[in-house]
């Protein structure tokens, strides 16, 4: 093989394993990224909020609830403060036990909207996030649950919705 082929191929491979590499990193951990049948708050939810809530928890959750909504260590265990830790957003955590009403409620207003007097480290994010936005964040994390995982908490959110 000459060298120029040698160069072509591996230029080829190269590429082909930066698809490849971009394709996983946009899956995540394993779950879809698209909006197929996902709602939030009885609207269906397009690709491009899912993209924007990527970006938005990225810049304001991460930090706390981990890049790959994961949460905290120790999630579960009071910190000395006597508050608890950020709880993880992935199918792990009871993220998905919410409504969505109360999943938006406590973002915007914080925890202590939807639990009265539950005192909390995560500041509520009303005037930092428009309601758009934290729509956007909350379907991405949605959109990361596997679709059995999806549905329960729709019928959740569908309980909530009937009271």
């Amino acid at each position: 093989m000459s060298a120029i082929r040698a160069r072509r191929l591996l230029g080829a491979t190269a590429g082909l394993m930066l698809i490849a590499l971009i394709a996983v990193l946009a899956r995540g951990t394993g779950t879809q990224m698209t909006a197929d049948d996902l709602a939030f708050l009885g609207q269906t939810v397009a690709s491009e909020q899912i993209g924007l809530g990527q970006a938005l928890y990225a810049q304001n959750c991460a930090s706390c609830h981990g890049a790959n909504l994961e949460g905290q260590a120790n999630w579960r265990r009071r910190l000395d403060t006597g508050r608890m830790p950020a709880p993880p957003h992935d199918e792990s955590g009871h993220t998905w036990h919410h409504s969505d009403q109360d999943l938006f409620k406590m973002s915007k207003f914080g925890v202590g909207a939807v639990i009265p007097g539950y005192e909390s480290d995560m500041p509520a994010f009303e005037g930092i996030l428009s309601d758009g936005q934290l729509m956007a964040v909350l379907a991405y994390i949605k959109s990361r649950w596997s679709e059995q995982i999806q549905a329960r908490q729709a019928a959740i959110t569908k309980q909530h919705r009937d009271r």
